[in-house]
């Protein structure tokens, strides 16, 4: 049963106003991205590097670690979203988690088990042992094709061994879209040796977006994920060609809502005393109201991240960083290290 939102004038609220005497209803579908932090779970798989997981480095009490930070993921989850579309995500991609099996017990948490989320994950050859997923509200999104991508990405003629992108399409109610979950290779040896990595991961990215436009010309794309670049980088404004100005946009651009975030000192991670914005939601141009109110298919209305107080360490040297599960070698009782990101997709009735 789909459920719909009545959005009114309301003189202080960030919305769309209208008249009371011509109230409008609308559909509105939250889609959203969140870095779980190292999701893994507390079996030593031989095949993988696990035991270098932040929980396997416990000293006890891992199952009791793992349960609480399932539940804590999934409170977060359960929120994202819900003041405005009364639900949980529709659609959310995921990044660093070990595998299926625990994708599958945090859809079965007591936070979200009601809204019978369904997954896609593929095992990828990350090094770490850790993949992207999608998962999705059944009665919201019907997928009918998924794919993954691995960007075969090579260093000094040696394979770089990261996350595959993953392909998903369906039908979010009954339109059709397109979501490509990210995790880009890390910064690791410093931001500008490992840009060129970063830079062939976003020209995968390009190869995916061509497919899909070869049989859907006027793809609704939404490119998510955790990029570990910042939206000003050159994988996105040199690969992508991003574009921050609505007016700008043209049929085969790239919007994202994020650069102008960015610029103003937003957020989504800190590390080694710099902040950054490595998480993001970008959309084709199919999917972008550029001022007409025109809400007869589903559009962005607005991207936010998702940075309440809660999830935000409140003291010591890490004070204003999102508030991790892992610190040193201990569990912090946090969330994880990456704010959520998310965006109201939006459609009159």
């Amino acid at each position: 049963m789909k459920k719909y939102v009545v959005l009114i004038l309301i003189v202080h609220l960030p919305f769309i106003a209208f008249s009371q005497k011509n109230e409008k209803k609308y559909a509105i579908r939250t889609v959203a991205f969140y870095n779980l932090e190292n999701l893994f779970d507390t079996i030593n798989e031989v095949a993988k590097n696990d035991e270098a997981s932040p929980i396997m480095e416990l000293k006890g009490n891992k199952s009791i670690v793992y349960w609480d930070k399932i539940d804590k993921l999934a409170s977060v989850i359960a929120q994202i979203g819900e003041e405005t579309a009364k639900t949980s995500p529709a659609i959310l991609g995921v990044s660093e988690v070990e595998n299926l099996s625990v994708l599958e017990d945090l859809v079965k948490s007591k936070y979200i088990k009601g809204k019978n989320y369904e997954i896609i994950h593929y095992e990828s050859p990350d090094k770490r042992g850790i993949d992207v997923a999608l998962l999705y509200q059944k009665k919201y999104f019907t997928p009918i094709f998924h794919q993954s991508f691995n960007p075969n990405i090579y260093r000094n003629n040696r394979k770089v061994y990261t996350r595959d992108q993953l392909l998903v399409t369906g039908y979010l109610d009954d339109e059709l879209i397109h979501v490509i979950v990210n995790h880009w290779p890390s910064r690791s040896g410093g931001e500008i040796k490992s840009r060129p990595l970063r830079e062939k991961a976003a020209y995968q990215n390009t190869k995916i977006i061509e497919q899909v436009r070869a049989m859907d010309l006027n793809a609704k794309i939404i490119i998510m994920g955790d990029f570990n670049d910042d939206p000003i980088n050159t994988s996105f404004k040199n690969v992508l060609k991003t574009k921050s100005d609505k007016k700008k946009v043209t049929k085969n651009d790239i919007y994202n809502p994020y650069e102008d975030m960015f610029q103003k000192g937003l957020n989504t991670l800190g590390f080694r005393d710099n902040i950054n914005l490595f998480d993001q939601l970008l959309i084709t141009s199919p999917l972008l109201d550029k001022g007409e109110k025109d809400f007869s298919s589903y559009k962005m209305y607005k991207a936010m991240i998702f940075n309440k107080r809660f999830l935000t360490n409140k003291r010591g040297r890490y004070k204003g960083y999102p508030l991790r599960s892992f610190s040193f070698g201990k569990y912090t009782g946090g969330y994880s290290d990456h704010y959520p990101v998310y965006m109201y997709l939006i459609k009159e009735q």
